[in-house]
């Protein structure tokens, strides 16, 4: 599965990649230094339309959250294709740093990350396993539900 083409496996999936969203800060999407791409934080948008907004543990379930970090990674990986043209040359998902929206008894911060986690495998195979962070914030901009951040070597 080390070699799986990530353009087709979205098609096989029935996915697309959303609009790439406008920074709304002095920042971009994604930076390139060398092999690494570090993919700043994004949320669960198509373009401007924000897709989900509340904290887990109160307005959004597990379930949701997991849908929710799912559209985020697709929402970070358009921003990433933007940058290098193509996700084949991607090499490797080296990092995703995932933060939830939560309140402060909430403790299940992984099971929400995976469903950014698991998409990269489905897309990538062996490509998109990666060490990554799962913890909770008190708040996230725009009461954004999951933000995560990648970092990801290229070919």
């Amino acid at each position: 599965m080390s070699d799986t083409n990530p353009e087709r496996r979205l098609t096989e999936l029935g996915l697309t990649l959303p609009p790439q969203r406008t920074a709304v800060g002095n920042y971009v999407g994604a930076a390139q230094s060398g092999n690494l791409v570090l993919v700043a934080g994004h949320g669960p948008f198509e373009g401007s339309k924000q897709l989900y907004k509340g904290k887990l543990g109160r307005e959004i379930d597990v379930p949701t959250g997991y849908s929710a970090a799912r559209a985020t990674i697709l929402s970070s990986l358009s921003s990433l294709k933007a940058l290098i043209g193509d996700l084949n040359r991607v090499d490797r998902i080296m990092r995703v740093y995932g933060m939830v929206n939560s309140v402060p008894e909430f403790e299940r911060h992984p099971e929400v990350i995976d469903g950014a986690s698991d998409l990269l495998v489905e897309l990538f195979g062996d490509r998109g396993r990666h060490a990554r962070c799962a913890v909770g914030f008190v708040s996230l901009p725009f009461n954004m539900p999951v933000e995560i951040e990648m970092t990801v070597a290229v070919r």
